[in-house]
């Protein structure tokens, strides 16, 4: 069964806890995204390394599997990762929309390989955090905005990175939060 699109504009949790999860992303350090995101990885890949019947079961009619937040994880640190490169390549980018939900469907999370969707979460972690190991200085400061309007420097655009793997940790019940 498909999932309802979520339609929520999640910058909100720039300005307050997410009473969901509870991600504060004022706790958060932009110069310690990196190590947040190498800690996200970890514990993404033990969630993926779980029973395979488990891995692929929906909670509810309205949550992913655990095997489709992790494809999703990886898909959103590749996309960080382009955007990312095009804020500090770039004088205020605008980025292309994404549809989570349609590549989700696109993608056919549901049937991919929970091992590889591992491996290939980790390397997309490695290479986010890479590239955030190397803002430096004003680079913080350089601006993008997302399709819809919402506007990020590279500071509030890691902010708001980390809550999508945290929060979605919080979705599959993985226990307390790794960052």
């Amino acid at each position: 069964m498909p999932i309802a699109p979520d339609t929520k504009d999640w910058t909100w949790v720039l300005e307050r806890p997410c009473s969901e999860c509870g991600f504060d992303a004022a706790s958060v350090a932009p110069d310690q995204v990196a190590a947040r995101i190498r800690r996200l990885a970890d514990a993404w890949a033990a969630v993926l390394a779980g029973p395979p019947d488990v891995l692929s079961l929906r909670p509810c009619d309205d949550r992913w599997s655990p095997l489709e937040y992790g494809c999703h994880v990886r898909d959103v640190f590749v996309l960080f990762d382009r955007r990312l490169g095009l804020m500090i390549e770039e004088d205020e980018p605008t980025f292309a929309n994404w549809d989570q939900d349609t590549t989700a469907l696109e993608e056919r999370y549901e049937e991919q390989d929970p091992v590889v969707v591992a491996a290939e979460l980790s390397a997309a972690g490695a290479a986010l955090a890479a590239r955030f190991d190397a803002v430096r200085g004003a680079a913080w400061d350089r601006r993008g905005s997302r399709s819809d309007g919402a506007t990020f420097t590279v500071a509030s655009f890691a902010r708001y990175l980390v809550h999508d793997p945290v929060h979605h940790l919080y979705d599959v019940g993985a226990g307390d939060r790794p960052d």
